[in-house]
């Protein structure tokens, strides 16, 4: 799981210094090696939980192992900080050599010249393993930034047995609900009279969700011109995802109005209690819902709903990325290569309880079992294309202060689609002109 980047505020500002003076005291990408001419890199993880962190420090000690002359520093990072740390670091020249973080957080680290272009310092192997729709969310101005490794569909996480108990219509890849169809469902399964709701929407941050379920109906709200700026439209295909939404609150009262404001965790404990038939998530959401739920609770994942572009959705893969000033370049990026060979890959999206970009790895059994569930997530995998918003830049300001906000007051029913789309597009627009002047 991961956040998205987030402005310099004072507090996270402090906390980026402090990750910044640890990264000096344990060493730097400026480091050329140690008395005895052994290299050492730093590889900043943002894995967390416990299976994840585990599986990265397992590779890290494999590694070290097999290459006595370049060691690698396992340096453990947090999603909740990373893009005012990187910044931190990257300004004061204390950045770590080899670092993981999200395709979406990399456009202004990349035209900033704070990340190598690792595009010929990669082997033949890795660029090909991976579809060039997921390369297409690490390359800028033709150079690569980063390589794309977890990606995580949004999906249904739904109640088997209500589902089954009311007798509508199982979606499956090969014939997933339309946005249509999937709001009269959820009008069906609920209406909240009897504190029971058809869905449960928690877009606490609604603007990736917004964006990237948006694809399926061929929402881009981001279009780039011949002259390679980008200005937001709020077109009719932007429209159908959001209306939804706000119809399932506002009108139907199939979905709860109180989970718009929570995370998606948050919203667990009432679809244990049998509250809210389905919720929308992040695949890796099943971990969660594996060691939560109730002894015999009976859980699915289903597709989101399709629409003119059929299953198609927006991710911001997990990347790794070199820094610009590390002068280790060439051995970071064996590192990468090493980390993410395909038996490497599948245990990090197993750790992670994510799919990996791979197609070697995706092929592996073990990502394609019943139990679980992860089958109905590999099975959406060809249908995952970047985010909207990859290669934006000034995206994480008109997120923060624009379209958060605007997405937040209309699905709670406080502005109309008229407002929301002006606030989107005039608002937005005045935003992304000053960083491409």
């Amino acid at each position: 799981m991961r956040a998205a980047p987030r402005l310099v505020t004072a507090a996270t500002a402090v906390t980026s210094v402090t990750a910044a003076l640890a990264l000096l005291l344990t060493g730097c990408s400026g480091d050329p090696g140690d008395d005895d001419g052994k290299i050492t890199l730093q590889f900043q993880s943002l894995a967390w939980q416990k299976e994840s962190v585990d599986a990265n420090k397992a590779l890290v000690k494999e590694w070290n192992a097999t290459h006595p002359d370049v060691k690698v520093e396992y340096v453990q990072g947090s999603w909740d900080s990373v893009h005012d740390q990187l910044l931190t670091s990257f300004e004061g020249g204390e950045a770590p050599d080899i670092i993981h973080d999200a395709s979406d957080d990399l456009a202004d680290f990349a035209y900033g010249g704070y990340l190598a272009d690792i595009g010929d310092l990669l082997p033949e192997r890795l660029k090909s393993d991976i579809p060039k729709r997921s390369w297409e969310t690490t390359t800028f101005g033709g150079k690569v930034y980063g390589v794309p490794f977890l990606q995580e569909p949004r999906v249904l996480i739904a109640n088997a047995k209500w589902l089954k108990k009311s007798g509508v219509r199982i979606p499956t890849p090969e014939k997933p609900w339309s946005w249509e169809e999937f709001r009269s469902v959820t009008k069906e399964l609920g209406d909240g009279k009897d504190g029971k709701y058809g869905v449960a929407w928690p877009l606490k941050e609604p603007v990736s969700a917004t964006l990237n379920l948006s694809l399926s109906t061929g929402g881009k709200m981001f279009h780039r011109g011949e002259d390679g700026k980008v200005d937001v439209r709020f077109d009719k295909a932007d429209e159908i995802m959001p209306r939804t939404v706000h119809d399932q609150v506002n009108t139907d009262k199939s979905a709860s109005s109180t989970t718009l404001g929570m995370g998606g965790s948050d919203t667990l404990p009432g679809f244990f209690g049998g509250k809210y038939a389905m919720v929308p998530l992040g695949f890796s959401y099943r971990q969660q819902i594996v060691q939560q739920a109730p002894k015999g609770f009976d859980w699915q994942v289903l597709p989101a709903p399709a629409g003119a572009e059929g299953l198609a959705q927006g991710v911001s893969p997990q990347t790794l990325s070199v820094s610009e000033d590390s002068p280790h370049k060439k051995e970071a990026a064996e590192f990468i290569d090493f980390f993410l060979q395909p038996d490497n890959m599948v245990k990090l999206a197993r750790g992670d309880w994510m799919l990996p970009t791979g197609e070697e790895a995706l092929k592996d059994p073990a990502l394609r079992t019943k139990k679980d569930d992860w089958a109905a997530g590999t099975a959406l995998a060809e249908d995952l294309r970047p985010a909207p918003a990859q290669s934006v830049r000034g995206y994480p300001e008109w997120k923060d202060k624009v379209a958060t906000p605007a997405l937040q007051e209309y699905y709670s029913g406080a502005i109309d689609l008229g407002e929301l789309r002006k606030r989107l597009v005039k608002d937005g627009n005045l935003v992304l002109a000053r960083y491409q002047r």
